[in-house]
């Protein structure tokens, strides 16, 4: 598992990180606090706290397209 943090400020940002993540067969999930939800999920970020940065959690060995996709996400 990698894990990263990401900063989803504005809807479109939101909009695109889903669109790029949706395209990989692993689970992904955002985590901010004591809540988790599945990244792939526009209504289930919108449930969290957008304001500050969010724990991405990978669950695969390797993942650098995607790490490569999603850098300008990555605080």
């Amino acid at each position: 598992m990698k894990s990263v943090n990401v900063m989803l400020g504005t809807i479109n940002d939101v909009k695109e990180f889903v669109s790029i993540v949706t395209k990989y067969d692993y689970d992904i999930d955002l985590i901010s606090g004591r809540y988790a939800v599945d990244a792939k999920s526009i209504m289930g970020i919108f449930s969290l706290d957008l304001s500050k940065p969010i724990r991405l959690d990978i669950h695969a060995a390797e993942a650098p397209q995607l790490l490569d996709e999603i850098k300008k996400f990555q605080v």
